[in-house]
């Protein structure tokens, strides 16, 4: 909370494996702010359209999905992300990293209906408090107001290498360059889409974490917030 009363917000911006989830997730727990990666809301409606055996593609189909029932967020102090994803009270966070949800979540995140609804479930989320949200258009979409603004870029190889790391260690299976070729594809369809495509906004803060460690970019951010911003102590 900052000395005027207001709720910190930070929107963390940039593409695909640039590090901004995990970035966001420690710099939230320095700041004692809640944490969101909005992509996990895309990844679980990709994962509930999996299951019932639904082309990532069939935006009528995926429609009904949501119809059935929006993703939930849900505080969890003892989950590594602070809270859980859950569907028609089914938590749904471990499956959110699957190799298929991987491949099927760039057509589902841009679909317009499925944005402008689970707009609705961030913002419901972001109200009235402290919190430190990490994706491709909160800082022009989700929280166009946030205190302030970050976007995080990489080298496609760094970016590469960081998801590998990442989805290797939720136990899926991918060669490099299949995963280099995918993350070329989604970078594409985000920039490209014309719904809430991946920008930098004016306003923004632009980091290169290629060359950075995760210790090093959060130290450079927690700096800039607090200069940026009054915060209480």
């Amino acid at each position: 909370m900052t000395l005027d009363g207001t709720p910190l917000q930070i929107a963390i911006d940039g593409p695909v494996a640039s590090g901004k989830s995990t970035v966001a997730r420690l710099l939230a727990h320095r700041l004692r702010c809640a944490f969101l990666d909005t992509g996990a809301l895309y990844r679980a409606v990709a994962a509930q359209a999996i299951r019932q055996g639904i082309p990532p593609d069939d935006e009528a189909k995926i429609n009904d999905v949501m119809d059935a029932g929006l993703p939930e967020i849900v505080a969890d102090p003892a989950s590594r992300l602070g809270y859980e994803i859950k569907i028609n009270h089914a938590v749904i966070t471990p499956e959110l990293f699957a190799a298929d949800v991987s491949r099927a979540v760039s057509a589902v995140a841009a679909m317009p209906s499925v944005r402008r609804r689970l707009l609705a479930v961030q913002r419901d989320f972001a109200d009235a408090r402290d919190v430190i949200m990490a994706g491709r258009d909160i800082g022009s979409v989700v929280l166009p107001g946030a205190s302030v603004k970050f976007f995080l870029t990489a080298s496609l190889d760094s970016r590469v290498d960081r998801r590998l790391e990442e989805l290797r260690s939720h136990g899926a299976r991918i060669e490099r360059e299949t995963l280099r070729a995918e993350l070329i594809r989604r970078d594409e369809r985000d920039r490209g889409r014309p719904v809430s495509p991946l920008v930098k906004v004016a306003d923004a803060i632009e980091i290169d974490t290629s060359e950075m460690t995760v210790e090093e970019v959060v130290d450079r951010l927690e700096r800039l917030v607090r200069s940026r911003t009054r915060l209480r102590s």
